[in-house]
């Protein structure tokens, strides 16, 4: 059923929680709960962005980008196979389950000694983190999601005479598609969630390290700037691949 609310209304109810939120900022900042001067009001951070935009911050958000696009496209690729199969295979997956929660639980920042000692200080490292992080969340979402495949799919495939070749390629290709595209979103946000992290591994450029390097001189308005940049990002991509997966997926919506 379609929505009646008109643009004005939607535009209105997308723009008020930031309205709100920067009601709040300054609300806080006014109350004296909090020193102001840990408190860096919103228009003093947009105007530190503006400062930064005329130096390396863009290099910074290029930077940063390129490794979680990396580090996603690289979990994501081996997570998507090893969901599926999961998924599909009740025995394996009750077999590699315990494996996976395991790994899974383990927040990437404790692994970066070991990753230091294994792949050095360099893109690599940064990008073991970024896949380590994409990968155990798209394995979880992927074989959740293929786990919950009816079988009667198949079964009326079969019965109308399908061989196993246009089973998988017109009813198990499209039923997973929805399933990687989720896989995708939630693996880009936990990888944005991991990139400071990824990034305390000797970076010199990137989002990460410019909230690392400003921590050390107490550079809260740069810090908010950092955190800010990568929210908007994330939220861009989430956008994005919302998009898509609607476009992609429309024929569940007529089927529904």
């Amino acid at each position: 059923m379609r929505s009646s609310s008109s643009p004005l209304t939607r535009a209105l109810l997308i723009v008020a929680p930031w309205l709100l939120i920067l009601a709040l900022w300054y609300a806080i900042r006014a109350s004296g709960l909090v020193n102001p001067a840990l408190v860096p009001a919103p228009h003093m951070v947009l105007a530190k962005f503006v400062e930064l935009s005329r130096g390396r911050l863009w290099e910074d958000i290029y930077t940063s980008t390129q490794r979680v696009f990396v580090g996603v496209a690289l979990g994501v690729s081996l997570a998507v196979p090893v969901g599926f199969c999961l998924g599909w295979y009740r025995g394996l997956r009750s077999f590699m389950d315990p494996v996976i929660n395991f790994f899974r639980a383990l927040p990437p920042i404790a692994l970066i000694p070991l990753v230091i000692v294994y792949f050095g200080i360099g893109e690599a490292a940064k990008t073991a983190i970024l896949f380590y992080a994409s990968f155990f969340a798209g394995v979880i979402v992927m074989y959740e999601g293929i786990a919950q495949i009816s079988p009667i799919y198949i079964k009326v495939a079969r019965t109308l005479g399908a061989s196993d070749l246009e089973i998988f390629g017109k009813v198990i290709v499209p039923l997973t598609i929805p399933h990687i595209l989720t896989a995708v979103r939630v693996a880009l946000g936990v990888a944005w969630a991991t990139l400071v992290a990824s990034e305390l591994i000797a970076a010199q450029q990137g989002l990460g390290a410019l909230i690392q390097n400003a921590s050390s001189f107490f550079q809260l308005d740069i810090i908010y700037v950092g955190i800010i940049c990568i929210g908007v990002i994330a939220l861009v991509m989430d956008l994005l691949l919302r998009l898509a997966t609607r476009r992609l997926v429309a024929w569940q919506d007529r089927i529904a």
